[in-house]
């Protein structure tokens, strides 16, 4: 009989636990809750290795006691975010009270920093995986291996935690087996402005930049790891063909960063002559005409770009390598494609003033974007912002619970409540705009979208009280 592991999202609010980027889905404009892809892929290697694979998101729903009882899984493997760490760190517990001999184990980018600590203090995880989790679990399922010899792991040796070593970076992505998008309800997963099923498809890997507050760089490595777009298009045919899927976002820590690469996959797309559309991130210095054009062609309707902060001072001292003139400019191509355009901004970074927080809005308000999401800044585990805040700030940070929308500090010339205040001021004075609200009412192309974008303003308002 085939060994049996389940893996999971604990039961939390809804959490894009993608590591570089864990942040609740509910007070966010156009993001809806995402399919658990990280699971996928790992469910895939288990297969592989010859596993019964489950998958639950129970931030959707489900009952885990009672999912552990009908699996009697030999392998518990669980996202855990940094922002619900307790209340994850507890389902370990609960499955070694109903399965003693189960195999427990943890992944998340909270293990590059906080680890040996964790193991220790909960006895009942077995093992942590630190890194790129694929070919770590897929020798820890096949079992021919010692914990020391596994690299990426954290295991316990008596009372003591080891680390076995850092496993690199997988070379060639191409090598992973497609998502095991079999083991969900894809249906659960959907646009938020057309209703309709949408998957991820992670393109590519790593970035260079490591800007200051973001995990990428920790997560995924400075160098970018692309797929090939034959490869890329091979996993949308399959979601087109077996699961009539035709919604996709295209996962990367920085997708236009190789302009050749981009143009090729474009091309590609468009000669294969499937027909769906995308959305993908973009920096705000690599976009030029002939790209975004081909994008649009290719089915890309929405890009994403971090533009920060409406301060060239701020975004120099978060390494952003970008310019106001850049970000504008990228905003002027990608409009002239008639592509969306989704903004996110930064407000609480330890430099932060008066000044810098209304240039934020004030440019934000120039740019004019079809979204925009205002973030508070979180010095999360593994980013230089976590180490800056330790060593410069001497703050002693446990606690991330309300990270993205509550500060967990002060910044040098701001109180928590002053940072607060700025980020209702923000999203009062860039959606109650009424050009805003008419140019938006002038894009919607269905009933369902009137009502998304109602409920979603209603949530908005909510949070400005």
């Amino acid at each position: 009989m085939a060994k049996r592991i389940l893996l999971i999202y604990p039961k939390s609010p809804i959490i894009n636990r993608e590591d570089r980027c864990q942040q609740p889905t509910e007070n966010l404009v156009i993001i809806p809750p995402l399919p658990p892809t990280d699971l996928l892929y790992l469910a895939a290697i288990a297969e592989k290795c010859g596993l019964e694979a489950y998958i639950r998101d129970y931030s959707l729903g489900g009952d885990f006691e009672e999912d552990l009882k009908n699996i009697k899984p030999d392998y518990l493997l669980a996202n855990i975010a940094t922002t619900t760490l307790d209340s994850d760190l507890a389902v370990f517990a609960t499955a070694k009270n109903i399965l003693p001999d189960i195999v427990n184990i943890a992944k998340g980018a909270i293990f590059l920093t906080q680890n040996s600590k964790i193991l220790l203090t909960n006895k009942a995880i077995t093992y942590i995986i630190s890194g790129e989790a694929e070919e770590t679990l897929k020798e820890i399922l096949e079992q021919n291996l010692e914990p020391k010899d596994i690299l990426g792991l954290w295991y316990r040796d008596g009372f003591v935690a080891k680390f076995s070593g850092v496993r690199p970076f997988i070379e060639n992505l191409d090598e992973l087996p497609f998502p095991a998008r079999h083991l969900i309800n894809n249906n659960l997963y959907r646009r938020p402005d057309n209703n309709k099923v949408q998957a991820v498809i992670k393109v590519s890997r790593g970035c260079p930049n490591h800007c200051f507050f973001c995990l990428a760089t920790p997560v995924s490595g400075s160098k970018v790891r692309m797929r090939s777009p034959e490869n890329i298009l091979e996993e949308i045919r399959e979601c087109i063909t077996k699961y009539n899927i035709k919604n996709f976002i295209f996962w990367s820590d920085i997708f236009n960063q190789n302009r050749d690469w981009v143009i090729d996959l474009c091309k590609k797309i468009i000669d294969s002559g499937m027909k769906f559309t995308w959305s993908a991130n973009t920096r705000a210095d690599t976009a030029d005409d002939e790209m975004a054009k081909l994008m649009y062609k290719a089915g890309c309707r929405l890009v994403s770009i971090g533009s920060e902060s409406g301060s060239q001072f701020m975004l120099d001292k978060i390494g952003k390598n970008v310019t106001l003139n850049d970000i504008r400019n990228t905003v002027k191509i990608f409009k002239k494609a008639h592509i969306r355009i989704y903004n996110y901004f930064i407000l609480g970074l330890p430099w932060e003033d008066e000044q810098t927080a209304n240039d934020t809005i004030d440019f934000a308000i120039e740019l004019d974007t079809d979204f925009v999401s205002f973030y508070i800044a979180s010095p999360l585990p593994g980013t230089r912002f976590y180490n800056f805040a330790i060593k410069e700030m001497h703050e002693c940070i446990e606690k991330f619970d309300s990270t993205y929308y509550s500060p967990l500090l002060n910044s040098y010339s701001l109180t928590k409540e002053q940072i607060i205040d700025f980020h209702k001021q923000a999203i009062k004075r860039y959606y109650l705009r009424p050009i805003y609200i008419l140019k938006m009412l002038t894009k919607i192309h269905s009933l369902y979208e009137v009502k998304s974008y109602i409920k979603t303003g209603i949530r908005l308002l909510k949070n400005i009280r």
